[in-house]
């Protein structure tokens, strides 16, 4: 069991020391891979940024997820079944939210260009993998080198997925039995705001802008 996401963190970076000072970066789920990838990023001396998605959901049932977008990308399901028109202003709606939820936590730092790059995709665990396999799937669009997914605990059949749709799986623990990503953690506390912030912007400008005499 892990102590907190940190710990897990810590446990994760020795299964990637092959990555440190590579031509990449790390790519955090919010909220809860933030603090995940934060020890990771430090550790292999990469770039932390985050990665945003949000499911698109069926016109009539929308907790029924048809696709999901990012800031770059959409994945929208073969089965999808909804107009291209519903599809198009959901895309723009989530897009707007998005774009509030990135400004809020990494600032006027703009995106690092994933293109030839090593992307690792961090989050605190995983269950089903499917938010993670959309994100994969978006990310591929911007031609990166190597796309790697790591994860300090997860569940059989997600391990499974994502190894067969990642170049390179990396998980701490694949327990023999699985039930919620929490059950794995002591401290497993909802991450706030104002840690993402504050770890992915660790040396903000100094207040008025530095002009103080």
């Amino acid at each position: 069991m892990f102590q907190d996401r940190i710990d897990a963190g810590l446990a994760l970076a020795t299964h990637l020391q092959h990555y440190k000072n590579v031509d990449g970066v790390t790519l955090a789920v919010p909220r809860g891979g933030v603090p995940v990838a934060f020890p990771v990023a430090k550790i292999l001396q990469l770039p932390l940024e985050i990665i945003l998605s949000k499911k698109i959901g069926h016109p009539t049932h929308k907790e029924f997820a048809i696709g999901a977008v990012s800031l770059t990308g959409q994945v929208i399901s073969p089965h999808a079944f909804a107009s291209d028109e519903y599809i198009k202003q959901e895309t723009i709606n989530i897009r707007e939210q998005l774009k509030a939820s990135y400004a809020q936590y990494m600032g006027e730092r703009k995106p690092t260009p994933l293109k030839d790059k090593i992307v690792i995709i961090i989050d605190d665990g995983v269950a089903t993998g499917y938010t993670l396999l959309s994100t994969i799937e978006m990310i591929r669009k911007e031609a990166p080198k190597k796309v790697v997914v790591a994860v300090p605990v997860a569940s059989k059949q997600a391990a499974q997925k994502l190894s067969e749709v990642a170049d390179e799986f990396v998980c701490a623990w694949i327990p023999s039995r699985f039930h919620s990503v929490g059950e794995f953690y002591e401290d497993f506390t909802q991450v706030s705001d104002e840690e993402v912030i504050k770890m992915l912007n660790p040396h903000p400008p100094p207040a008025g802008g530095g002009n103080e005499e």
